[in-house]
Formats: structure tokens, sequence, C-alpha cells
């Protein structure tokens, strides 16, 4: 994947100026930087929710892009399960999604009832089933809120399941030590440092 001479504003605030950057195609890459740099902005320049001012964004041999927002964006009323169904084919298993995310036994639970822990991982395992390992999977603050052992277990099982790129920001220490790659950035305007 390539962004290239990418620029991009809101309104009068540059956030990416002429912004070059090569990611590995494949394993876990990690975006880490302060708040409000330019990293959610530059998830959403890749995955096509925005379009640059300038400079072209390639990510050859890939359908389609999953994203997991910073807020869950749960359906209201939904279980968990059905959060899942909501995005995969008719018939297809929900459960070893939710089971990726430590969740087997919550399939039937509506999400108002979970912690916000569980339900930002009900949303990571919706972005997967999504993902179906066809897709770039784009996690913005994928482990907000779930504990550092559940997020290692749930990054175990996610890279199993899925052989696919995976592109995630993160601020713990802790998500960033579960990343093959470590991108540090800076801004805005964004730069790599």
């Amino acid at each position: 994947m390539r962004v290239e001479n990418v620029s991009f504003a809101y309104g009068d605030k540059v956030i990416l100026d002429r912004f070059t950057l090569t990611l590995p195609d494949t394993g876990v890459t990690a975006l880490s930087g302060p708040s409000g740099c330019g990293k959610t902005t530059l998830l959403r320049l890749i995955a096509g929710l925005e379009r640059p001012r300038a400079g072209r964004i390639e990510a050859p041999g890939l359908a389609k892009t999953s994203f997991l927002f910073q807020e869950d964006r749960l359906l209201p009323g939904f279980t968990a399960a059905r959060q899942l169904r909501a995005v995969l084919p008719r018939g297809a298993e929900v459960l070893p999604y939710l089971e990726d995310v430590g969740l087997g036994g919550e399939a039937e639970t509506a999400v108002s009832e979970l912690s916000g822990g569980m339900r930002r991982r009900v949303a990571l395992a919706r972005a997967m089933a999504y993902a179906g390992g066809k897709a770039l999977l784009i996690l913005d603050e994928p482990f907000t809120g779930v504990d550092p052992e559940t997020s290692r277990a749930v990054m175990a099982r996610l890279r199993r399941r899925l052989q696919i790129p995976i592109l995630l920001s993160a601020h713990e220490s802790e998500t960033l030590s579960l990343a093959d790659t470590v991108i540090n950035l800076h801004g805005p305007p964004l730069t790599v440092i």
C-alpha cells in the first residue's frame, strides 16, 4: 500500500501536506502518535471515506475495506449476534467471530447490557466479519476500554483467522507491542518521525 504526495485539509486546517508513506502489504501495522496529529484522517483517506485534495492512494489486490471507527456505532436494540448478521451473508456463522473476541457466551445479549469494553469487542467482531478474510481491515483505536490481556488474546485470534493486512491506530503501548510494524507520526501536518 502506498500513500503518495497526499494533501488534505478540513477548511483552513492542513492535516496532510504532500504526505508520502509506504505501508506493508501483510501483517499488522500500527500508526502511533499524539491525539490530533492526523492518524484518523489518514485511516479515513486510505479507506476511501475522505478524498484527498491532491495525491493518490494505492492498495492493490484488495477488493474492499472494513473500518472500525473510534465510536462503536452498534445498532441499538440488537444483540451481539444480530450486529454481525447485519454484515454477513445470510446463514453465515456468527459464533466464531464472537469467540474470536472472547464473547461467545454473549451472542444473544443486547449490546445495551454489555460493558463498554465488551461493546468495543462486538464492534471489532463485526468489522472482522465484514472483512471476511478478503479486505483491508482498518482499526481506529481498536482496544480502547479493553484490558491488555484480552487485547493480546483477541489480536492472536485475529492473526490466525484473517490472512489480510491490518492497519490500526493506537496510543496504548500494549496495543503497539502487538503490531509487526509501528510507524510513529507527528503533526499536523502529518509527518513520519
